[in-house]
């Protein structure tokens, strides 16, 4: 799934090639991916705006329509957001396509279909869009202070890759970055978030910080199964610097003396090096 490097990615494509463009027709192919409301919904809600801004909330893109309304898409697993001139080829499984005033059109495509498109009224977005209204807090695109993180830790008693997980204290930090994150931290997954001191509080605060943002500048992580891309259908380059995620039974090229292990957390795939995340108090 897209985390938040990947969808800001996105979101600055989109920045640049939606942002002022009216949309003259939508069309809607499966309408799974509308399923929140319905086809007509979106055809409706989106034909004659003009889309005002590109924004990112964790993992979700959210663009304001001079109507007054909002656009959100959720890519989820497999979802992409491509634009391209009108008349190219579209890839399979495009489901939605935005045709824009400048003879672009955008496209949704989610071979998966888990992914989402949905037209809402951003002053009922907790009746229309409650697991957006219920987000944390976005350590990019908000104010994160050592502080609030200090917060977090210190009100659970759950695994720290958990708490990372959590959507409601912490928005974008998936499994990928997680592991990386906490790698980063010499912080063990497993290890219980209330048991952490304020020095390893300030090297996790940081990791969180720096890896997130090393994932952006280089467009995020592109996996072997290739179906994240920027608008563009580029590839992102940060899975060349993953330290742990993907890596079980290789050497640790941090500490050159563990070998990288693979464990479930939050029923997650986790990965880190015994050496470099040793052990303390478990959840």
């Amino acid at each position: 799934m897209p985390e938040l490097p990947e969808v800001e990615t996105v979101r600055r494509g989109l920045q640049h090639g939606l942002v002022g463009r009216r949309v003259d027709h939508v069309e809607v192919g499966r309408e799974r991916v509308v399923r929140r409301t319905s086809r007509e919904a979106l055809i409706d809600g989106l034909t004659g705006t003009t889309i005002l801004r590109a924004d990112r909330r964790g993992k979700y893109l959210l663009m304001p329509l001079d109507s007054g309304d909002s656009m959100m898409i959720h890519l989820r697993m497999s979802g992409q957001v491509l634009i391209a001139e009108r008349g190219a080829e579209r890839p399979r499984h495009t489901h939605v396509v935005l045709g824009l005033d400048n003879d672009t059109e955008m496209w949704f495509v989610d071979p998966r279909t888990f992914g989402e498109v949905v037209v809402f009224d951003p002053a009922n977005a907790e009746i229309e869009l409650p697991s957006v209204a219920q987000l944390g807090i976005d350590p990019i695109a908000d104010d994160f202070p050592r502080e609030r993180l200090r917060q977090l830790v210190k009100s659970t008693s759950r695994g720290l890759k958990p708490l990372l997980l959590d959507q409601t204290k912490i928005a974008g930090i998936g499994n990928i970055y997680a592991d990386e994150v906490l790698h980063r931290a010499r912080l063990r997954p497993d290890r219980r978030a209330d048991t952490i001191d304020a020095a390893a509080t300030r090297r996790l605060h940081a990791a969180i910080i720096d890896i997130l943002r090393a994932a952006i500048d280089v467009g995020g992580s592109t996996l072997g199964d290739a179906q994240y891309v920027d608008v563009d259908g580029a590839s992102g380059s940060f899975q060349n610097e993953h330290r742990v995620y993907g890596r079980t039974g290789e050497r640790c090229i941090t500490c050159g003396r563990g070998w990288i292990r693979r464990t479930v957390s939050a029923g997650r795939s986790t990965h880190h090096c015994p050496i470099c995340q040793r052990r303390g108090p478990t959840a």
